[in-house]
């Protein structure tokens, strides 16, 4: 019998299974082969937030208008931005997003939309919304996997030049454009009629005109501007994580940009700026120092063009004169005189050394660009209706030698979502969920709506629990809405967060982000809100949150969160204790104002008695009396008086100094005490006639707050 048989209990032959042939060193060099960055992230598409059809179309047009505002700013331009996304097929959408920007130039259209990691953002420390040259080509690259359909751009760089017109798509292998139209060089279309002309006849896609500022004036040529085009699978879902949350959360920390947006529905929005000043254009800086490592420092040193090791340091680095350039080599023990080019390991590494050794002012913030307490007050107040609001902007602050400043502002009052829409969009939004059950489609799609208060509306609504939100019958969709209008969900209502990187909203990964773990973290209770441990607070709260920085650490490459700093979360947490004093100075008064107004009332209801039993005793005149009466009753309840001056200030400046940066909405007592139960007010049901206005808005404090964290 051969080697490498075996025999059975019958006797015959069973030959082995061979052993499978080990691989050699040969072999295995022949498999190897470079990846490039664009076939890496086409099977690793999660990691730049493409990870599911509803992500995709929202950061596909997140990309797109990040990039078109910073264009517009740049080149000084007020930005105008147009949105559409229309619905092609069951899960194919056409996302469009236009701006009148600057324009690309002819040559740099492909690289920008057709290579990864291709831009001017990365390799500079100032503050923009995009950083790595990675998303909207991303973006183009998930369309064109999913459809197969080209990325389609059209640029304009003047009134009397030539629009390029390309369609490209990525050639993942090699991470190159691969231009498909006009024999492989785009299309040029001409300026005038001529070219409208053109775009008519080749159905190419372009906004040619802004909307008139009057209804009789004649609309002015868009002269300049990008537009680029996607076909890709998605799915378009309004709530929480929408295309619309964003556009909003957008107009809000951009009061200076317009934003035109038509949903799938064909519904059109705009969002008209507020203010017709760009933000200060933000320079940019050298890295400093304490931000650079040793890796990056060895690196630099050969990469430099200067000779002497003083000359390196002070051209290469912010914040390093002649005499700290000195400070650094006396403590590391070179000579300020040693060629760059003879630095080695060793070297560089006492360098290093003496560079964290050595003093060094932080570096100037005229690289930042905070939006200001005013700006946020205005934005906020657009978006979100309330009684009262609150900002704050910290000073710069630097973190690994990276200028960052925080800001928050705070909304406190008005009603949750639930009671804003309309039957017809409840019906909409239940037929485009695919939330489970009835509850968790409350949570998901309503901000501000925590789980008890989805409870309390089911539960008058007598909508099961575990009823799926597709499947509920016309009369059950009835009881839903009228309990989503008049069940009180203030006391359930989760405070609503908006999270902020250099302007741009971040929707997703909530619990791994800074800005909501340093919230969790804050005591509100001492600022009059209820709040169990480790958790939101509850309560009607808006938050918004800001940081603006050169490089925003954001936790992956997606940017859907910031990364925990101990220098972030301190600044955070500074700002957000500022604006929490002065929401329980505002919650400790009111609450002051109705206890001395409860008072008042019960004096008045008895007076009248009294000063009636007084005169018949001594005769004695009973208005007198009554007057007398009065007069000591108010004194005793001042604190009901308390009038308020065209800014929204007390007229004793002791009995109400919140600080700067603080807008209130005052309203009478029939509106508070509808707010407070959350009903319409009397006047509002029987009086809809009366012109009279339920509410003032004041001004912007204009105090310095003396109150220092």
């Amino acid at each position: 019998m051969s080697e490498g048989a075996t025999t059975t209990a019958n006797g015959t032959a069973k030959r082995k299974k061979s052993a499978p042939r080990r691989a050699t060193a040969e072999t295995m060099a022949k498999k190897q082969r470079e990846i490039s960055v664009s076939e890496f992230f086409a099977k690793n598409r999660h990691m730049l937030g493409f990870d599911n059809p509803r992500k995709a179309l929202l950061t596909t047009i997140k990309e797109a208008v990040d990039n078109s505002l910073d264009a517009c700013e740049e080149a000084g331009i007020l930005p105008e931005i147009w949105v559409h996304v229309e619905q092609t097929g069951e899960s194919r959408y056409k996302a469009a997003i236009q701006d009148n920007g600057p324009g690309i130039l002819k040559k740099q259209i492909p690289l920008i939309f057709g290579k990864l990691l291709y831009g001017s953002k990365f390799h500079r420390l100032r503050m923009s919304r995009g950083q790595q040259g990675i998303g909207i080509s991303a973006a183009g690259m998930y369309a064109i996997l999913t459809t197969g359909k080209p990325i389609k751009i059209v640029s304009k760089t003047g009134a009397k030049k030539p629009a390029h017109y390309y369609e490209l798509r990525i050639d993942t292998k090699v991470n190159k454009p691969e231009i498909l139209n006009g024999k492989g060089d785009g299309e040029d279309i001409p300026p005038g009629e001529k070219g409208e002309k053109y775009i008519e006849d080749h159905g190419i896609e372009w906004v040619t005109h802004h909307d008139p500022e009057k209804p009789d004036a004649k609309p002015k040529p868009i002269v300049s501007g990008t537009r680029v085009t996607l076909d890709l699978e998605a799915k378009y879902q309004r709530g929480k994580g929408s295309v619309d949350e964003y556009l909003e959360q957008t107009a809000i920390a951009n009061p200076h940009v317009t934003l035109h947006y038509i949903d799938p529905s064909g519904n059109q929005k705009t969002y008209h700026r507020s203010t017709d000043v760009l933000p200060p254009e933000a320079t940019e800086i050298k890295p400093h120092p304490y931000g650079v490592e040793l890796g990056r420092l060895v690196s630099m040193c050969k990469e430099t063009t200067e000779s002497s090791l003083s000359g390196f340091l002070t051209t290469s680095f912010s914040r390093v004169s002649p005499s700290i350039a000195k400070q650094i080599c006396d403590k590391a023990k070179l000579s300020t005189r040693m060629r760059v080019k003879r630095i080695d390991r060793d070297h560089a590494e006492h360098l290093y050394a003496a560079i964290q050794d050595t003093k060094i002012s932080n570096p100037t913030t005229d690289c930042i660009v905070p939006i200001g307490e005013e700006q946020l007050l205005k934005g906020l107040h657009s978006v979100v209706p309330a009684e009262f609001y609150a900002a704050a902007t910290r000073p710069p602050a630097v973190y690994r030698g990276n200028p960052f400043q925080i800001e928050v502002a705070l909304a406190y009052g008005g009603n949750v979502e639930t009671q804003k829409i309309t039957k017809d969009l409840l019906k909409e939004l239940l037929y485009e969920t695919d939330a489970r059950t009835v509850r968790q489609f409350l949570i998901l799609t309503f901000n501000g709506l925590g789980p008890d208060a989805a409870d309390k509306i089911i539960k008058q609504s007598k909508v099961g629990t575990r009823k799926s939100p597709n499947k509920l019958k016309p009369k059950e969709i009835d009881h839903l809405f009228e309990a989503m209008q008049n069940v009180n969900v203030n006391e359930g209502q989760s405070m609503q967060v908006y999270r902020y990187a250099n302007r741009v909203p971040l929707q997703f990964q909530h619990g791994d982000c800074a800005i909501t773990k340093t919230i969790a973290q804050t005591n509100w209770r001492s600022y009059g809100l209820s709040q169990s441990r480790g958790n939101l607070p509850s309560g009607p709260v808006t938050i918004m949150v800001h940081i603006a920085s050169v490089w925003v650490p954001f936790t992956n490459q997606a940017k859907e969160a910031v990364a925990s700093y101990d220098e972030i979360q301190k600044e955070m947490r500074l700002a957000l204790q500022t604006v929490g004093r002065k929401l329980g100075m505002f919650l400790r008064r009111r609450m002051k104002v109705k206890q001395q107004a409860d008072r008042r009332s019960i004096f008045r209801r008895y007076l009248g008695e009294v000063a009636q039993a007084v005169s018949d005793i001594n005769g004695t005149d009973k208005e007198d009396i009554y007057e007398k009466l009065l007069e000591v009753a108010k004194k005793k309840t001042a604190e009901a008086d308390m009038v308020l001056d065209e800014s929204g200030k007390a007229v004793d400046p002791s009995l109400a100094n919140y600080g700067g940066g603080v807008l209130i909405v005052d309203k009478d007592d029939d509106a508070m005490l509808a707010d407070m139960l959350n009903r319409p007010t009397e006047s509002e049901t029987s009086a809809a006639a009366s012109d009279k206005p339920k509410s003032k808005q004041t001004d912007l404090f204009d105090e310095e707050d003396g109150d220092e964290d």
